[in-house]
């Protein structure tokens, strides 16, 4: 049985994606680091789900759902790095955003939606959100006031959902029609 998992992507991730003119495209890969700025993907394996979500105005959203398909670097990656100063992953260069530079990254081959900015995690989802360590314990998001995420410190990192709260974030994600352009001229974080 997979698993799934929710991963913070951060302003910077996100204003770089748009200026890179990433979003509706799919990524085809995402990154597994080594430092809390890039999380690695720890308990991950091929055919789970990672929900790529963002925090903006005290609200959540789902960017995309990335099926992992392989945490190895490939032909497709490039060249390994002869030295500290060659590109990390130059085979993928259009989503260096995502993490190629961080800490102790490696490439995780992802089958992905589009990234988007307009598909909120609706307020009363929030606080039922819940997330399972490996020994089985659960926790729920911290800072929900009235359906709007006051800070989000507990959402960063790599954390495995439990089932429920998996299809939740499935459901939310597959009742978004795949074309519709939504809000994303008028986010306030597109700049």
């Amino acid at each position: 049985m997979s698993d799934a998992f929710t991963v913070l992507w951060t302003h910077d991730t996100c204003r770089a994606l748009r200026k890179a003119g990433r979003v509706g495209e799919r990524p085809p890969v995402a990154y597994s680091g080594a430092h809390q700025s890039q999380p690695a993907w720890s308990g991950a394996r091929a055919g789970d789900e990672v929900y790529a979500v963002h925090v903006n105005r005290c609200e959540v959203f789902v960017v995309s759902r990335m099926r992992i398909v392989d945490m190895e670097h490939g032909e497709c990656c490039g060249p390994a790095r002869a030295t500290w100063q060659d590109p990390p992953f130059p085979g993928h260069d259009d989503w260096w955003m995502l993490g190629a530079g961080g800490c102790g990254a490696s490439a995780v081959h992802v089958d992905a939606t589009p990234v988007r900015f307009d598909t909120p995690i609706p307020g009363d989802l929030l606080p039922a959100l819940t997330w399972r360590n490996a020994r089985g314990k659960t926790r729920n998001l911290k800072y929900v006031v009235d359906g709007r995420l006051e800070r989000s410190v507990s959402l960063q990192g790599f954390y495995r959902l439990t089932s429920e709260s998996a299809d939740a974030l499935a459901g939310l994600v597959s009742s978004v029609p795949e074309g519709r352009e939504g809000r994303e001229a008028a986010h306030p974080d597109a700049r």
